[in-house]
């Protein structure tokens, strides 16, 4: 830990496993050749929350990090949160350090300041099918919309999810609607099974429209099919007219994948997911070793 390493990615990847389109070439910048620059290029940055921005350990955002994000902001590049939750469970520790937008969900919602660029929710009839079929398939499923997160009704049987509750309920979240009786409309759905769990059935019977990302000791992340972390990236990029170059991704779990994949600069936390080292271009140190100013300084983003 607090060591630093480069690993240099393998940019032949298949842009149809993620949905998105590469460049054919991708430019590389050392960081002596950045430092030179008397002005650099706008860049855009986008940010996991958890085990990235705020640490897992302390509940907290490092000084160092708030004050390495406002000095890129001042510098005019762009920050964004690029994140799992749904827009409702951003932390208020998240939203006090005013990012230019959130892209939630794992692409399916994206803003820039208090506009919401992009939105795609599971159809409401579709939506109580699929969460039917997770309860007959014993599955522990929870809803996540951009209002609310939604809990079975009454007590289950996986920790995970139990712990899940009471950390929302602590948030005044997940109360109001069961996934039984509720009447909503939400965005993707986070699961876990057992050996009682016919997850396989489940799958099959969402093949097409969903795509479940594994995320480790036996639950998962099931997201709308042909959304990603990627393809917000390539929105926001697209929208901003941002080169590849200029473009940075910083994270640690295994959601974070498709980003790493599709930007160059991708900055793995030092106490990260070995799923993301194939496409790492740097390793930073741990979010409480500072390593998010640490990783920017590395790349000149701020002085």
């Amino acid at each position: 830990m607090g060591k630093s390493a480069k690993i240099y990615k393998n940019r032949e990847m298949d842009s149809e496993k993620i949905g998105v389109n590469y460049p054919e070439q991708f430019h590389r910048i050392s960081r002596t050749d950045r430092r030179r620059k008397k002005k650099l290029d706008r860049a855009v940055l986008f940010f996991d929350i958890d085990g990235t921005v705020l640490s897992e350990i302390t509940k907290e955002v490092p000084v160092s990090a708030i004050n390495a994000m406002k000095a890129a902001q001042q510098a005019g590049h762009l920050l964004f949160i690029n994140t799992g939750r749904t827009i409702c469970s951003i932390p208020p520790e998240i939203r006090r350090l005013k990012f230019d937008g959130y892209l939630c969900g794992c692409g399916t919602y994206l803003t820039y300041q208090d506009e919401v660029l992009f939105s795609s929710s599971i159809e409401k009839k579709r939506g109580r099918e699929i969460l039917k079929k997770a309860t007959e398939c014993n599955l522990g499923v929870v809803a996540e919309g951009q209002e609310d997160v939604y809990y079975p009704e009454r007590m289950s049987r996986f920790d995970g999810l139990e712990s899940s509750r009471r950390y929302f309920h602590r948030r005044g979240m997940g109360m109001e609607q069961s996934i039984e009786k509720g009447d909503f409309i939400y965005d993707k759905i986070f699961l876990y099974e057992d050996e009682r769990s016919d997850l396989k059935s489940f799958l099959e019977y969402t093949k097409g429209e969903l795509e479940a990302l594994d995320r480790g000791s036996h639950t998962y992340e099931v997201i709308q099919k042909g959304y990603t972390k990627a393809t917000a990236c390539r929105f926001i990029m697209e929208k901003f007219g941002i080169n590849p170059k200029n473009a940075y991704v910083f994270g640690d779990s295994s959601n974070d994948l498709a980003m790493f994949q599709f930007v160059e600069h991708a900055v793995a936390m030092g106490n990260h997911d070995p799923v993301l080292d194939p496409y790492a271009e740097f390793v930073t140190k741990t979010v409480e070793e500072d390593g998010i100013a640490f990783a920017m300084e590395h790349y000149g983003l701020i002085e």
